[in-house]
């Protein structure tokens, strides 16, 4: 946008550059209305609460946590997790999303109070979120990174499995931490479920919580595929299940 605008000043012309409302957006393949708008639940950013939880907004109608890197912001991350899961508000996590939430849910249901991502803490005692052994002996960062398309398979009768119509896809990856499957048996015996896995490696892709109105997660990311015209299965599932949270 900012080399078309110095080109239009150049060229003495006035740039009209718009953004497509998001009520121009389409939910299964209908036009989505201005009330069909979900507000992502914030972090007030307060410092020195007691309780981490308090910075969350009470009012939220649903939560995305997406991608990043590194540890900023990461507890804060784990406690709109918490929040979601235990107020049954709808949650949708992209790549670190799913991470936080996997060790919010270790942490709390599980009870491994210390459980982590060794991106986050490289000596946590239980690494939920790890990475791939044959990744740890790669020198150059930038290849450590799981890059690109890969084939993943969705249970039958999962909420992702009806968001996409389908028990078979293929989504994009870039991330380089992985769910530790190590404690995959724990995880499912609590009730959190794999719904997705890499028909390969057996890597979780994504997961979810049946006995909650909308709690799903997925390591890759969904906003590559998902256009105005044709947004991703999984955003309009989740806008859909905003929208009802806020009717009650």
């Amino acid at each position: 946008l900012l080399a078309r605008r110095h080109e239009d000043v150049e060229h003495g012309t006035a740039p009209r550059i718009g953004v497509p409302e998001p009520a121009a957006m389409r939910l299964d393949g209908r036009a989505a209305d201005r009330q069909s708008h979900a507000h992502a639940i914030g972090l007030r950013g307060v410092e020195g609460l007691e309780d981490p939880l308090q910075r969350v907004r009470p009012d939220a109608l649903a939560r995305v946590a997406h991608r990043d890197h590194g540890v900023r912001g990461v507890e804060g991350k784990i406690c709109a997790a918490q929040y979601a899961r235990e107020h049954r508000i709808p949650y949708l996590g992209i790549c670190l999303g799913m991470q936080v939430a996997v060790v919010e849910f270790a942490r709390h249901v599980l009870a491994l109070q210390d459980a982590n991502s060794t991106e986050m803490d490289a000596l946590t005692p239980n690494p939920v979120i790890a990475m791939m052994e044959e990744q740890k002996n790669v020198t150059q960062k930038g290849g450590t990174m799981r890059l690109g398309a890969y084939a993943c398979d969705l249970k039958r009768g999962s909420r992702a499995a009806k968001a996409y119509g389908r028990n078979h896809i293929s989504e994009r990856h870039r991330h380089r931490y992985e769910f530790n499957n190590q404690y995959l048996a724990q995880f499912e015996a609590a009730g959190l479920q794999a719904s997705g896995t890499n028909p390969d490696t057996g890597l979780v892709e994504v997961i979810e919580l049946p006995n909650h109105p909308w709690f799903v997660a997925g390591q890759f990311h969904p906003e590559l595929k998902s256009t105005v015209e044709q947004p991703h299965p999984l955003f309009s599932r989740f806008v859909r299940a905003a929208i009802q949270h806020r009717k009650g």
